[in-house]
């Protein structure tokens, strides 16, 4: 009965709250005021589906009691009526188990999308552009923004590497289980015998950090400035306006050059090395929760092949849910609902088979 135990206790909070809402000295405190009323909204989504849930156990007791009628229509009637009052029950207990994962902290964040060519050479740099383009035009179908943060093009159009900041309520919900590794399969361009080639991008997405969340020391930062450079290394500014930041403590460097502005290349860099401390600090946490438990739910660990696009036979497959899809073109045009879906349906039900685990051991 942990559950209900559980579920008891957050109705007797909400309550609780309605009758701190209605104070005068709470009611003048616009602070706390906004904090009680957020955590009763909150409460209210679980709250309101207990209570139907209570509702509809009531009435499985009271069916269950007509069983024992003489009459048989009764009984009947109350086994048509149990048969789909426990349909009811088993739904909404779904439901409160969904209410009751924690949600991500960082689901409403804005995100930095890394984008960087792994093995294959000057392929998997063309590829690199293409997933670069694939997510451009989904994040413009969802009415976001998407910058350029930093840029190292090649001299056939590719992207060595691409850095950029995507900006939409819950993008981190949307493109947090993208980072990994994406596997493309086909013929480039310059292969006269007609060969399939195999090639590798890498994906990190990575949530926005605030200043409060990642603290920079000044101290442990060391600052280098320099002309920027174009493909093939030639320089395409007269001033030292690129920037290079090294965190010392953890050897993280950021290059930004995109911007005229020393300045505003400092301040991007800046950000970008902020989401990759914070994302540190995540995963740290992540294999903290993760020693007891035998798997680890949507962890985004940058390893992982998670996607192969192969060209001949026109198949995008997610090898993490087994999901295969013969739109190629549609994908790589921006066409990633089905997939996004797919995967937060997937991590969803490992969430709640977790969760029920969590439930069973404290019971």
């Amino acid at each position: 009965m942990a559950l209900m135990d559980r579920l008891v206790g957050f109705e007797q909070r909400y309550l609780e709250l309605e009758q701190l809402l209605s104070d005068p000295a709470v009611v003048g405190d616009r602070e706390r005021y906004t904090k009680y009323a957020r955590e009763h909204s909150e409460l209210g989504k679980i709250v309101s589906v207990y209570r139907a849930y209570r509702l509809v156990l009531n009435e499985l007791e009271e069916s269950r009691e007509l069983l024992s009628d003489s009459d048989h229509e009764i009984k009947d009637l109350a086994r048509s009526e149990i048969e789909a009052l426990t349909r009811q029950k088993e739904k909404l207990e779904t439901d409160i188990k969904k209410l009751l994962i924690p949600k991500d902290p960082n689901d409403d964040k804005n995100v930095i999308l890394e984008i960087r060519a792994g093995t294959g050479g000057e392929e998997a740099s063309l590829f690199a552009g293409d997933l670069f383009r694939m997510y451009s035009r989904y994040i413009e179908n969802l009415k976001w923004k998407i910058e350029i943060l930093t840029g190292h093009l090649t001299d056939s159009g590719g992207f060595k590497e691409v850095i950029a900041m995507v900006t939409g309520t819950g993008a981190y919900s949307y493109l947090k289980y993208e980072s990994g590794t994406h596997r493309v399969q086909r013929v480039p361009a310059t292969e006269a015998q007609g060969r399939i080639h195999t090639s590798a991008v890498t994906v990190a997405v990575l949530p926005e950090a605030e200043e409060v969340e990642v603290e920079i020391d000044p101290g442990d930062l060391k600052v280098d400035v320099f002309r920027s450079s174009g493909p093939g290394g030639q320089s395409v500014n007269t001033t030292d306006s690129a920037v290079r930041i090294t965190h010392l403590p953890t050897g993280l460097v950021v290059i930004c050059q995109d911007e005229k502005s020393q300045h505003k290349n400092k301040a991007k860099a800046l950000k970008v090395l902020r989401a990759r401390l914070y994302d540190i600090q995540m995963q740290e946490q992540n294999d903290k929760i993760s020693q007891d438990r035998k798997s680890q739910v949507g962890s985004g660990d940058r390893s992982e092949r998670i996607r192969t696009y192969n060209f001949p036979q026109g198949r995008v497959t997610d090898h993490r849910i087994g999901l295969t899809l013969y739109k190629l073109d549609q994908v790589l045009a921006g066409d990633l609902e089905e997939i996004v879906n797919e995967l937060a349906a997937y991590y969803q039900a490992q969430a709640i088979e977790n969760a029920e685990s969590d439930l069973a051991e404290s019971a």
